[in-house]
């Protein structure tokens, strides 16, 4: 699931802990123990769940293995929280997460703070390299898990009828973005995959070599206007633009727009996000999210393009810094994105004129952050493809089937998590994640 090229300091790594467990809890500080029971679907878990779980991973794979004299919290934990490593323990079905209402939330922040306290001492040591390689991991778990509780928090205060808001409007998300254009990339043999520096998962390995033929990639995503025009020219009515399973599934779950979107028509909709409820016409220039891959390939479709792989995506990104909408700028909404700004004159009309000749790593897409971005690459295994053994290799590597590649982070993703090689996988249908649109020719 992880590697890592040397060992990060001790100091490093503690504060890279520290950092990380403090803002899970300050991610849930704005919900009351009731909202932390809410389970509003099968995808999603409560947050008093992740909590805990985030709690079960350094206990099961670090502590209890590398921490002399670790005593467990409480015996029952390492198999009420275990997710689906189904080599480690038995475990609850998913769907009865909700039904947990014990142990309280105050026992599971002691818990948290017993497990940390482990952690601490462990990193207060010369600790095995192979336990900072999996504190290093857990750290990047919990980030996961801390978008996650997010997107759990928006899908069960949308199934709430009051519609009540995680966090007051913060008025960040009106302007106009820029025409979309199109940045041309040059093809040809590329390395594609982690080069071993730094953390990454194991789905990210190994590095090697990929064929792109010349392409180019929107500079910004698709917003809410452009996609309410797919939806008033009938696109989820026109069976020619759907893929079969797309299609089955606009029939079988009845869609008519992105999730979180209302019902009425498109001149008085409004949507739902976790600053409450806002109309439609102050998020238009927005990214649209909340869609489902198929729903993304059937607009691509109406709209005359494609969209990248998941290798298209990468070359473009490797080069460029982190940076876009993401968990820290605080909107945790898509706001628009204003891509050209960044270039020169020369470059923005090489950009407006594709025919022009340019370097094409001297512009500058808005990659990064606002929604994860459908691929058409479908979720599998690289050439020499290898889960780490045990336990911990049933991260990855088992779901390698009937997934679809998302890349480039979101509102809700904390900037150290992610990088060009990040690997995000939902199944088609999924639209609880934010999830958005990027064209590609």
């Amino acid at each position: 699931m992880s590697t890592i090229s040397s060992i990060r300091p001790h100091a490093v790594m503690t504060a890279r802990f520290r950092t990380t467990r403090a803002r899970t809890l300050a991610l849930v500080a704005p919900l009351t123990p009731e909202d932390m029971m809410v389970q509003s679907s099968p995808e999603a878990s409560p947050v008093k769940w992740h909590l805990a779980h985030t709690t079960w991973f350094f206990e099961s794979f670090v502590l209890r293995e590398f921490l002399a004299g670790y005593k467990l919290f409480h015996p029952d934990f390492a198999w009420l929280f275990n997710s689906y490593y189904q080599s480690f323990a038995a475990f609850p079905e998913k769907r009865l997460r909700a039904s947990f209402s014990r142990p309280p939330i105050d026992q599971i922040l002691r818990y948290r703070q017993h497990v940390e306290e482990g952690i601490d001492r462990l990193l207060e040591s010369e600790a095995d390299p192979e336990a900072l390689r999996r504190i290093e991991l857990g750290v990047n778990h919990e980030e996961q898990h801390q978008e996650l509780l997010l997107t759990d928090t928006l899908n069960a205060f949308f199934s709430n009828p009051l519609r009540p808001a995680y966090l007051p409007e913060s008025g960040e998300t009106t302007g106009e973005p820029d025409t979309l254009c199109f940045v041309p990339y040059e093809g040809g043999l590329r390395q594609a995959g982690h080069n071993g520096e730094g953390f990454c998962f194991d789905n990210e390995l190994p590095r090697h070599r990929v064929w792109l033929e010349p392409y180019a990639l929107a500079t910004r995503l698709v917003t809410c206007r452009e996609f309410a025009e797919f939806i008033a020219d009938g696109g989820y009515r026109r069976p020619e633009l759907w893929l079969s399973a797309g299609w089955d599934a606009v029939q079988q779950n009845g869609w008519q727009a992105p999730l979180y979107w209302s019902a009425d028509s498109s001149h008085d909709r409004t949507l739902f996000t976790l600053r409450g409820e806002r109309s439609l016409r102050a998020m238009e220039g927005a990214p649209v999210s909340h869609v489902s891959y198929f729903e993304a390939d059937a607009y691509a479709r109406w709209a005359g393009h494609r969209l990248p792989t998941e290798f298209e995506w990468e070359a473009a990104a490797e080069d460029q810094p982190v940076e876009g909408n993401l968990l820290e700028s605080g909107n945790l909404v898509p706001i628009p994105q204003f891509p050209l700004p960044f270039l020169n004159a020369v470059q923005k009309k090489a950009v407006e004129d594709p025919s022009a000749a340019q370097d094409p790593k001297s512009t500058r897409c808005s990659l990064w952050g606002d929604c994860w971005q459908w691929n058409s690459s479908a979720y599998l295994g690289y050439p020499g493809f290898k889960a780490l053994p045990g336990s911990l290799g049933e991260y990855n590597g088992k779901f390698m089937s009937g997934q679809m590649i998302l890349r480039g982070g979101s509102c809700v993703t904390p900037a150290a998590h992610i990088r060009a090689t990040y690997r995000n996988f939902f199944s088609p249908e999924t639209r609880w994640q934010f999830s958005g649109i990027r064209l590609a020719q």
